[in-house]
């Protein structure tokens, strides 16, 4: 039986709103990412504060306004933001001096303080941490988040076009599967020694030959939106973007190869073949390690007879106190229903550890029609209360000003 909840607008007239942040700095503040280059407050009494935060759209690649997975994507805030004012940036620009020729995008993870007015970053204060040359436009990742244990995590798509392989993607094996490059992973830093950073010594491939030791898990597509529980064993989830068949959800673990291009969800995946899902037949990496699967798993649009959607959006472990109905499960979505174009799908998974693969059900919501969020799902947010956020978008692209933030609220 689906479960219920409703939407409550909070703020609108955003462009493409991607990413949603709150410091823990007493402020009540919301701090909205606009894929753009636009960071933007809403107020503690639920006010848009009309000069934005950050303007960084003169850094941003130039954006394809029908469609484009590039831009300002992540935002987090150092866990002691409230005393040293720094914060951290994912966004992608042009290509660099150093990309290889041909190259799309640069993406770059950075560092900016506030000054002494709270509500304004200081737009001279960018220090670059990493920067990741991309051949392709798509799969970028970017949700940054600082874990539990005070590093920086950072997912890297696989560099983007298809099937993981052709120009710029690793021959034979992909990118994914390459632990010699930053692409298609999800990285460990410590942002607080080194220059600009440093590795962690528990990072699982220190010392290993050749491979990069920022690496903590690897394996992945299009890691979109990665988030820690805020309770229980912290556990980092992240949805993986499927291909043409399969959307996954995953449990990232120090070390864990997470299969792609080997497999898309629990299938076996042929690049040559990539319309045709057979059933694994092969449960190691590159390295003879082995491969982890995804705990949830549904069929894409594109899958003969038909799938749910056509994109897996992460979310959060709801660990709120507002809707009973959703405590303890996994919030996530999808980016748009098969049937309706912009109408995005939510949904909850109960946590079976005792199963590979968690069941799910839709979240009908009572003040929308169908169900549906009757717009594209960009993201999640979470509150310093844990409560649940929705960003969402009727533009495929980043164009128009139809972007807005909903709180999910009971039925």
């Amino acid at each position: 039986m689906n479960k219920k909840a409703s939407l409550k607008l909070i703020a609108d007239n955003f462009i493409s709103p991607v990413n949603f942040a709150q410091p823990k700095d007493g402020s009540g503040r919301l701090f909205i990412v606009d894929q753009t280059g636009l960071i933007i407050i809403i107020t503690e009494k639920g006010n848009i504060i009309s000069e934005p935060f950050l303007d960084i759209t003169h850094k941003i690649v130039r954006l394809d306004k029908q469609y484009d997975e590039r831009g300002l994507l992540g935002l987090c805030f150092h866990p002691d933001f409230k005393n040293n004012k720094r914060f951290f940036i994912y966004y992608s620009a042009k290509t660099r001096k150093e990309s290889p020729t041909g190259y799309n995008c640069t993406n770059y993870v950075s560092e900016f303080t506030v000054g002494k007015n709270l509500n304004k970053a200081d737009p001279d204060s960018e220090r670059i941490i990493i920067s990741i040359d991309k051949p392709q436009s798509n799969h970028n990742g970017g949700d940054i988040k600082f874990g539990p244990d005070g590093y920086l995590y950072i997912p890297v798509g696989d560099g983007g076009g298809a099937n993981d392989s052709g120009f710029g993607h690793t021959k034979i094996i992909g990118n994914a599967q390459d632990i010699t490059n930053f692409l298609g992973s999800i990285l460990r830093i410590d942002i607080d020694t080194g220059s600009p950073y440093s590795i962690p010594k528990d990072n699982p491939l220190v010392n290993k030959e050749k491979a990069c030791p920022e690496i903590w898990a690897w394996g992945l597509r299009n890691p979109w939106r990665i988030n820690f529980d805020s309770k229980g064993k912290n556990e980092l989830f992240t949805a993986d973007v499927g291909q043409y068949l399969w959307e996954e959800v995953d449990i990232i673990k120090k070390g864990g190869n997470y299969g792609w291009n080997i497999m898309e969800g629990t299938h076996y995946f042929d690049p040559v073949n990539p319309y045709v899902s057979l059933s694994s037949n092969r449960d190691t990496g590159i390295n003879n390690e082995k491969l982890t699967g995804p705990i949830i798993e549904y069929k894409n649009a594109n899958t003969p007879g038909g799938g749910m959607g056509h994109a897996v959006i992460g979310g959060f472990m709801y660990r709120g106190n507002k809707i009973p109905e959703l405590a303890d499960n996994y919030i996530f979505g999808d980016w748009s229903s098969p049937k309706y174009r912009s109408s995005g799908i939510l949904l909850c998974a109960k946590p079976s550890y005792k199963d590979k693969i968690w069941s799910f059900d839709k979240i009908d919501i009572d003040n929308m029609p169908d169900g549906n969020i009757n717009e594209f799902l960009q993201s999640f947010g979470q509150d310093n209360e844990n409560e649940l956020f929705v960003l969402t978008s009727k533009k495929a692209g980043p164009s128009g000003k139809t972007g807005k933030v909903w709180k999910i609220i009971p039925s």
